[in-house]
């Protein structure tokens, strides 16, 4: 992943950065168009500060905040408990700050005559209940399954709230990045892939029904900020410790109406301004 670095030239104070005049950020593929937005931005604004984007999967950025090799951990999930123990056992103390919202969309192959899938019919497609596009209202051809691997937040996200903590049938195809997943589906009429809103290119959604009966939803700005769309979740930073200095200021201006506005420029979803507000760093 392209790493973004401007010219610094004044020594910053603040909590665990991992050199002076430095902030690194890793983490959420999810996040990383958002943090690299953002980064470029601050920068410009800020001249004179280095801040460099990675991306890797979720569980990488926690992993890298628990081993205090990276300033900010960008995630789409929280972290698991047993994450939190290591980061006690570590002397690390993970500081949680949402920054923005997101959906995860259902993405389809522009060609396939299916347009709207309930969370039911979501868990047996991944689950290896249903294989067939024709159980499901569309041509008869087996269904060609993609996913995140298994150190992203949005597979993890996944298979908790769609597939209730069952497996991933074998068959899932895992791929490193949303962008991936995108790329496949876009060329494979008969696949199904998922992943954050703001990536579905080349691709249409599905629209999703949370139960059987229940009207079909397309993700968006406003379904997901309404919390109608039925897969829905916050995104995060995570720092060691309540953050200062710098970081304190970067995290305060990313929750900015001008940051958020950053966020669904790129179609990211934004707090509201009350959310964004209760986020703030006192």
């Amino acid at each position: 992943m392209k790493t973004i670095i401007a010219l610094f030239s004044a020594v910053l104070i603040s909590f665990g950065m991992s050199n002076a005049g430095n902030i690194t950020i890793k983490g959420s593929d999810t996040l990383v168009r958002l943090g690299q937005r953002w980064a470029e931005v601050y920068m410009r604004e800020n001249p004179g500060i280095i801040i460099q984007v990675t991306g890797g999967g979720s569980g990488t950025g926690i992993a890298a905040l628990l081993n205090n090799s990276t300033d900010i951990c960008q995630a789409s999930r929280d972290m698991k408990p047993k994450e939190y123990k290591l980061a006690q056992k570590k002397g690390i103390a993970p500081y949680r700050v949402s920054v923005a919202l997101d959906g995860i969309a259902i993405y389809l192959n522009k060609d396939n005559p299916v347009n709207e899938l309930s969370a039911k019919q979501l868990k047996g497609i991944y689950t290896g209940e249903i294989t067939n596009w024709k159980e499901l209202g569309g041509k008869d051809e087996r269904i060609i399954l993609y996913g995140r691997e298994n150190n992203s937040g949005t597979y993890v996200f996944f298979k908790e709230h769609i597939l209730k903590g069952e497996d991933y049938f074998p068959y899932t195809q895992t791929l490193p990045g949303t962008a991936a997943v995108v790329n496949a589906v876009e060329k494979d009429v008969n696949s199904i892939g998922y992943g954050g809103i703001a990536w579905a290119k080349g691709v249409k959604d599905a629209a999703v029904k949370k139960s059987d009966d229940s009207k079909a939803v397309l993700p968006s700005v406003k379904t997901v900020s309404s919390g109608e769309y039925p897969i829905s979740r916050a995104l995060y930073w995570f720092f060691n410790g309540k953050p200062k200095g710098e970081l304190k200021k970067l995290v305060n201006w990313a929750l900015s109406p001008e940051g958020q506005k950053i966020a669904e420029e790129i179609d990211y979803v934004p707090l509201s301004p009350k959310q964004a507000q209760e986020n703030i760093i006192k």
